[in-house]
Protein backbone atom coordinates (compact mmCIF):
# COMPACT_ATOMS: atom_id res chain seq x y z
CA UNK A 1 0.00 0.00 0.00
CA UNK A 2 1.40 3.38 -0.75
CA UNK A 3 2.41 5.97 1.98
CA UNK A 4 2.08 8.92 -0.53
CA UNK A 5 -0.46 11.29 0.50
CA UNK A 6 -3.38 12.18 -1.69
CA UNK A 7 -2.50 15.60 -2.90
CA UNK A 8 -5.04 18.40 -1.63
CA UNK A 9 -7.14 19.98 -4.55
CA UNK A 10 -8.15 23.38 -3.94
CA UNK A 11 -9.47 26.41 -5.93
CA UNK A 12 -6.74 29.30 -7.41
CA UNK A 13 -8.44 32.06 -9.01
CA UNK A 14 -6.00 34.90 -11.47
CA UNK A 15 -7.89 37.58 -12.38
CA UNK A 16 -6.27 40.18 -14.58
CA UNK A 17 -7.62 43.50 -16.45
CA UNK A 18 -5.09 42.67 -19.08
CA UNK A 19 -3.84 39.62 -20.97
CA UNK A 20 -2.74 37.97 -17.86
CA UNK A 21 0.83 36.89 -19.00
CA UNK A 22 2.42 38.60 -16.01
CA UNK A 23 -0.25 36.61 -13.39
CA UNK A 24 0.16 33.53 -14.56
CA UNK A 25 3.84 33.40 -14.48
CA UNK A 26 4.09 34.59 -10.90
CA UNK A 27 1.24 31.78 -9.93
CA UNK A 28 3.31 28.91 -11.30
CA UNK A 29 6.68 30.04 -9.90
CA UNK A 30 4.80 30.50 -6.29
CA UNK A 31 2.68 26.58 -6.99
CA UNK A 32 6.10 25.36 -8.21
CA UNK A 33 7.36 25.45 -4.18
CA UNK A 34 4.43 23.48 -2.08
CA UNK A 35 4.50 19.73 -2.49
CA UNK A 36 1.26 17.28 -2.61
CA UNK A 37 -0.82 19.54 -3.83
CA UNK A 38 -3.36 20.01 -7.03
CA UNK A 39 -4.62 23.59 -8.04
CA UNK A 40 -7.35 23.88 -10.19
CA UNK A 41 -6.59 27.23 -11.84
CA UNK A 42 -9.63 29.95 -12.82
CA UNK A 43 -7.92 32.01 -14.99
CA UNK A 44 -9.80 35.37 -15.86
CA UNK A 45 -7.84 37.55 -18.02
CA UNK A 46 -9.37 41.05 -19.74
CA UNK A 47 -11.46 41.52 -16.58
CA UNK A 48 -12.15 45.42 -17.21
CA UNK A 49 -15.68 46.31 -16.32
CA UNK A 50 -18.04 45.72 -13.14
CA UNK A 51 -20.37 43.68 -14.98
CA UNK A 52 -17.41 41.15 -15.90
CA UNK A 53 -16.07 41.22 -12.60
CA UNK A 54 -19.66 40.26 -10.65
CA UNK A 55 -19.67 37.28 -12.40
CA UNK A 56 -16.75 36.18 -11.62
CA UNK A 57 -17.71 36.57 -7.82
CA UNK A 58 -20.14 34.68 -9.07
CA UNK A 59 -18.14 31.86 -9.94
CA UNK A 60 -15.82 32.75 -6.99
CA UNK A 61 -18.46 32.15 -4.48
CA UNK A 62 -19.34 28.86 -6.01
CA UNK A 63 -15.70 27.47 -5.92
CA UNK A 64 -14.06 29.27 -3.25
CA UNK A 65 -9.72 29.58 -3.03
CA UNK A 66 -7.07 32.07 -3.18
CA UNK A 67 -7.52 34.67 -5.18
CA UNK A 68 -5.07 36.42 -6.83
CA UNK A 69 -4.76 39.48 -9.35
CA UNK A 70 -3.89 42.70 -10.92
CA UNK A 71 -6.54 45.24 -11.42
CA UNK A 72 -5.66 49.00 -11.76
CA UNK A 73 -9.23 50.02 -11.65
CA UNK A 74 -9.35 51.02 -7.56
CA UNK A 75 -13.37 50.23 -7.42
CA UNK A 76 -12.91 46.81 -9.08
CA UNK A 77 -9.79 46.41 -6.50
CA UNK A 78 -12.26 47.24 -3.45
CA UNK A 79 -14.91 45.42 -4.54
CA UNK A 80 -12.69 41.99 -5.37
CA UNK A 81 -11.31 42.85 -2.12
CA UNK A 82 -14.79 43.33 0.18
CA UNK A 83 -15.96 40.05 -1.01
CA UNK A 84 -13.36 37.72 -1.05
CA UNK A 85 -12.93 39.27 2.89
CA UNK A 86 -16.54 37.96 3.31
CA UNK A 87 -15.34 34.85 1.93
CA UNK A 88 -12.69 33.96 4.30
CA UNK A 89 -10.41 33.79 0.98
CA UNK A 90 -7.11 35.28 0.61
CA UNK A 91 -6.44 37.88 -1.85
CA UNK A 92 -3.71 38.99 -2.86
CA UNK A 93 -2.70 41.84 -5.32
CA UNK A 94 0.85 40.90 -6.69
CA UNK A 95 2.16 44.27 -7.74
CA UNK A 96 0.80 46.26 -5.06
CA UNK A 97 4.22 45.87 -3.60
CA UNK A 98 6.22 47.00 -6.80
CA UNK A 99 3.51 49.76 -7.33
CA UNK A 100 4.38 51.51 -4.41
CA UNK A 101 8.27 51.08 -4.25
CA UNK A 102 8.39 52.71 -7.35
CA UNK A 103 5.87 55.11 -6.69
CA UNK A 104 7.83 56.12 -3.81
CA UNK A 105 11.73 56.18 -5.33
CA UNK A 106 10.09 58.37 -8.37
CA UNK A 107 7.79 60.64 -6.59
CA UNK A 108 4.69 60.12 -9.08
CA UNK A 109 1.08 58.31 -8.74
CA UNK A 110 0.96 55.40 -11.25
CA UNK A 111 -1.91 55.99 -13.96
CA UNK A 112 -3.84 53.35 -13.29
CA UNK A 113 -4.48 52.12 -17.22
CA UNK A 114 -5.24 48.46 -17.60
CA UNK A 115 -3.06 46.86 -20.36
CA UNK A 116 -0.11 49.16 -21.19
CA UNK A 117 2.21 47.25 -21.02
CA UNK A 118 0.62 45.54 -24.09
CA UNK A 119 0.17 48.83 -26.11
CA UNK A 120 0.93 48.44 -29.68
CA UNK A 121 4.48 51.17 -29.31
CA UNK A 122 8.10 50.96 -31.13
CA UNK A 123 8.91 47.76 -28.69
CA UNK A 124 5.95 45.80 -29.39
CA UNK A 125 7.05 46.53 -33.32
CA UNK A 126 10.51 45.88 -32.23
CA UNK A 127 9.31 42.16 -30.27
CA UNK A 128 7.45 41.52 -34.03
CA UNK A 129 10.38 42.36 -35.88
CA UNK A 130 12.74 39.85 -33.67
CA UNK A 131 10.42 37.24 -34.41
CA UNK A 132 9.87 37.43 -37.86
CA UNK A 133 13.82 37.65 -37.88
CA UNK A 134 14.57 34.16 -35.69
CA UNK A 135 11.91 32.50 -38.21
CA UNK A 136 14.10 33.45 -40.95
CA UNK A 137 17.79 32.46 -39.49
CA UNK A 138 16.34 28.99 -37.81
CA UNK A 139 18.49 26.52 -38.07
CA UNK A 140 20.65 27.89 -40.56
CA UNK A 141 17.78 28.76 -43.06
CA UNK A 142 19.78 31.61 -44.13
CA UNK A 143 22.54 32.92 -43.86
CA UNK A 144 21.83 36.30 -45.65
CA UNK A 145 21.35 39.26 -43.17
CA UNK A 146 22.98 36.92 -40.16
CA UNK A 147 25.56 39.85 -39.03
CA UNK A 148 22.36 41.82 -38.38
CA UNK A 149 21.57 39.14 -35.27
CA UNK A 150 22.19 40.18 -31.42
CA UNK A 151 23.14 36.55 -30.43
CA UNK A 152 23.66 33.66 -32.58
CA UNK A 153 23.28 30.39 -30.79
CA UNK A 154 25.24 27.30 -31.89
CA UNK A 155 25.12 23.91 -30.86
CA UNK A 156 23.86 20.08 -32.57
CA UNK A 157 20.84 18.86 -32.85
CA UNK A 158 18.11 19.09 -30.08
CA UNK A 159 20.30 21.64 -27.65
CA UNK A 160 16.73 23.73 -27.93
CA UNK A 161 18.40 26.24 -30.29
CA UNK A 162 14.74 26.97 -32.25
CA UNK A 163 12.19 27.54 -29.00
CA UNK A 164 15.29 29.54 -27.02
CA UNK A 165 15.60 31.86 -29.99
CA UNK A 166 11.83 32.39 -30.38
CA UNK A 167 12.24 33.09 -26.17
CA UNK A 168 14.82 35.91 -26.83
CA UNK A 169 12.77 37.12 -29.74
CA UNK A 170 9.73 37.38 -27.48
CA UNK A 171 12.31 40.03 -25.34
CA UNK A 172 13.19 42.10 -28.33
CA UNK A 173 16.74 40.16 -29.08
CA UNK A 174 17.23 39.21 -32.93
CA UNK A 175 18.06 35.58 -32.14
CA UNK A 176 19.75 33.52 -35.02
CA UNK A 177 20.44 29.90 -34.64
CA UNK A 178 23.12 27.86 -36.46
CA UNK A 179 22.46 23.69 -36.40
CA UNK A 180 26.38 21.62 -36.06
CA UNK A 181 25.74 18.63 -38.25
CA UNK A 182 28.44 16.01 -39.26
CA UNK A 183 29.74 16.61 -42.56
CA UNK A 184 28.04 20.18 -43.24
CA UNK A 185 30.54 23.05 -42.65
CA UNK A 186 29.92 26.24 -42.46
CA UNK A 187 32.02 28.95 -43.74
CA UNK A 188 34.25 30.35 -40.71
CA UNK A 189 33.33 33.90 -41.90
CA UNK A 190 29.65 33.04 -40.26
CA UNK A 191 31.28 32.55 -36.84
CA UNK A 192 33.11 35.56 -36.87
CA UNK A 193 30.65 38.32 -36.66
CA UNK A 194 31.77 41.10 -34.57
CA UNK A 195 28.77 42.98 -33.47
CA UNK A 196 26.72 39.36 -32.58
CA UNK A 197 26.92 37.52 -29.56
CA UNK A 198 27.74 33.94 -29.92
CA UNK A 199 26.20 30.97 -27.41
CA UNK A 200 27.26 27.41 -27.73
CA UNK A 201 24.40 25.35 -26.51
CA UNK A 202 25.47 21.54 -25.20
CA UNK A 203 23.80 18.86 -23.30
CA UNK A 204 24.64 15.14 -22.72
CA UNK A 205 24.72 12.61 -25.07
CA UNK A 206 22.15 10.79 -22.99
CA UNK A 207 19.76 13.46 -23.00
CA UNK A 208 20.37 14.11 -26.89
CA UNK A 209 19.51 10.49 -27.53
CA UNK A 210 16.51 10.46 -25.57
CA UNK A 211 15.22 13.67 -27.00
CA UNK A 212 16.30 12.56 -30.20
CA UNK A 213 14.53 9.23 -30.23
CA UNK A 214 11.44 11.47 -29.74
CA UNK A 215 11.74 13.50 -32.60
CA UNK A 216 12.26 10.78 -34.72
CA UNK A 217 8.48 9.46 -34.14
CA UNK A 218 7.34 12.94 -35.83
CA UNK A 219 10.10 14.38 -38.54
CA UNK A 220 12.02 12.38 -40.50
CA UNK A 221 14.39 15.02 -41.72
CA UNK A 222 17.38 13.89 -41.03
CA UNK A 223 19.38 16.87 -42.16
CA UNK A 224 21.48 14.55 -44.22
CA UNK A 225 22.69 12.37 -41.13
CA UNK A 226 21.31 8.96 -41.65
CA UNK A 227 18.70 7.41 -38.62
CA UNK A 228 21.66 5.00 -37.60
CA UNK A 229 24.22 8.12 -36.59
CA UNK A 230 21.23 10.40 -35.58
CA UNK A 231 20.72 7.79 -32.49
CA UNK A 232 23.95 6.47 -32.37
CA UNK A 233 25.25 6.98 -28.80
CA UNK A 234 28.75 7.02 -29.33
CA UNK A 235 28.53 9.61 -32.68
CA UNK A 236 26.20 12.19 -30.46
CA UNK A 237 29.36 11.94 -27.75
CA UNK A 238 31.15 13.03 -30.79
CA UNK A 239 29.54 15.61 -32.33
CA UNK A 240 29.41 17.02 -28.51
CA UNK A 241 33.02 16.87 -28.31
CA UNK A 242 33.49 18.79 -31.57
CA UNK A 243 31.36 20.81 -30.93
CA UNK A 244 33.08 21.93 -27.40
CA UNK A 245 36.02 22.22 -29.35
CA UNK A 246 34.63 25.01 -31.37
CA UNK A 247 33.29 26.81 -28.83
CA UNK A 248 36.73 26.65 -27.10
CA UNK A 249 38.49 28.02 -29.56
CA UNK A 250 36.05 30.78 -30.52
CA UNK A 251 36.04 31.46 -27.10
CA UNK A 252 31.95 31.70 -26.43
CA UNK A 253 30.00 31.07 -23.17
CA UNK A 254 28.49 27.98 -23.45
CA UNK A 255 25.37 26.64 -21.42
CA UNK A 256 24.70 22.98 -20.45
CA UNK A 257 20.51 22.64 -21.30
CA UNK A 258 20.43 19.10 -20.21
CA UNK A 259 18.49 20.00 -16.96
CA UNK A 260 17.33 23.68 -17.77
CA UNK A 261 14.24 25.08 -19.32
CA UNK A 262 14.05 26.93 -22.21
CA UNK A 263 13.77 30.44 -19.74
CA UNK A 264 16.39 29.76 -17.68
CA UNK A 265 18.56 29.19 -20.33
CA UNK A 266 17.35 32.30 -22.15
CA UNK A 267 17.54 34.15 -18.49
CA UNK A 268 21.36 33.23 -18.76
CA UNK A 269 21.99 34.50 -22.28
CA UNK A 270 20.00 37.45 -21.87
CA UNK A 271 22.18 38.29 -18.84
CA UNK A 272 25.54 37.72 -21.61
CA UNK A 273 23.62 40.04 -24.13
CA UNK A 274 24.13 42.52 -21.45
CA UNK A 275 27.19 42.45 -20.19
CA UNK A 276 27.73 42.00 -24.19
CA UNK A 277 26.66 45.17 -24.54
CA UNK A 278 27.98 47.04 -21.50
CA UNK A 279 31.66 46.08 -23.05
CA UNK A 280 30.70 47.72 -26.64
CA UNK A 281 29.61 50.70 -25.37
CA UNK A 282 32.52 51.17 -23.21
CA UNK A 283 34.53 50.47 -26.03
CA UNK A 284 32.96 52.83 -28.18
CA UNK A 285 32.95 55.39 -25.50
CA UNK A 286 36.55 55.09 -25.23
CA UNK A 287 37.07 55.43 -28.96
CA UNK A 288 34.96 58.58 -28.84
CA UNK A 289 36.90 59.77 -26.25
CA UNK A 290 40.55 58.86 -28.05
CA UNK A 291 39.33 60.79 -31.24
CA UNK A 292 38.29 64.06 -29.54
CA UNK A 293 41.57 63.91 -27.59
CA UNK A 294 42.98 63.97 -31.39
CA UNK A 295 41.76 66.68 -32.89
CA UNK A 296 41.93 68.81 -29.72
CA UNK A 297 45.38 68.16 -30.29
CA UNK A 298 45.79 68.78 -33.92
Amino acid sequence: MSNTPNPRQFHIHLVSDATGTTLLGLARACLAQFEDVEPIQKFWPLVRTQKQLEKILTQIQANPGPVIFTLVDKKMRERLQDRADELGIPCVSVLDPIMRGLSSYLGKHAKGVPGLQHTMDDAYFKRVEAVDFAMRFDDGKSFDGLKEADVILVGVSRTSKTPTSIFLARRGIKAANIPLVPGVKIPEEYFELPDCLYVGLSASADRLAELRRSRLQADQNMHGMSKNEYLDLEKIEEEVRDARRLFSRKNWPVINVTRRSIEETSAEIMSYWQNFQDKRKAREANEDSQDSEMKAGA
